[in-house]
């Protein structure tokens, strides 16, 4: 990777968190080689692209929501390599509301990133944009994603039965949130 990393906030020493913006689509791309059949089960069937052209609609879509404040997407960089990320799937500052995701191939699991990254995500939406509340969608059997939102101090508030649909079944889906008074209060 050759010159000037802009707007880059580091993770720890070895990875990196950063805007996942359309000149990244062809990185993209070839990271949702890598990841794309792990992810597939636990993300929004509109993320996982199958080429560069899919790869550059998923980074244009949210650009576009940026651009009107609104969904926000992020990459973590490892030793150089885009291994995942973080968005902000919805953000509606009027209304003082977001909703936090996640996507990570397998080489990158087990080190913290995702919480890390969130945490940031948290932080920038409580305390520079004064957002209120923050929530956090997974299926009810994705016990990794679970864990990062009880790692972030999020409270499991219920579950929708079978209102996610993946390979034929319909599963069930936890809501998490955390309010900012509680981020404020119990900031790591």
């Amino acid at each position: 990777m050759n010159g000037v990393i802009m707007f880059s906030l580091p993770l720890r020493d070895d990875a990196r968190l950063r805007p996942l913006e359309i000149w990244h689509a062809e990185e993209f791309a070839a990271h949702m080689d890598r990841a794309r059949e792990h992810i597939r089960p636990w993300v929004g069937p509109a993320f996982v692209t199958d080429d560069l052209d899919g790869a550059r609609g998923t980074l244009r879509r949210y650009a576009e929501r940026q651009a009107a404040d609104g969904a926000r997407l992020y990459g973590i960089w490892l030793d150089g390599m885009l291994v995942g990320g973080v968005m902000f799937v919805n953000f509606d500052a009027a209304f003082g509301s977001c909703e936090i995701g996640c996507w990570l191939e397998p080489a990158a699991e087990g080190r913290g990133l995702i919480t890390q990254a969130s945490r940031t995500l948290l932080d920038w939406a409580f305390t520079d944009r004064g957002l209120h509340r923050a929530e956090w969608h997974c299926r009810a059997d994705n016990e990794r994603s679970s864990a990062v939102a009880e790692r972030l101090g999020m409270t499991l508030e219920g579950v929708r039965r079978e209102s996610w649909p993946y390979g034929g079944t319909r599963h069930d889906k936890q809501i998490w949130a955390i309010l900012a008074s509680e981020w404020r209060a119990h900031r790591p």
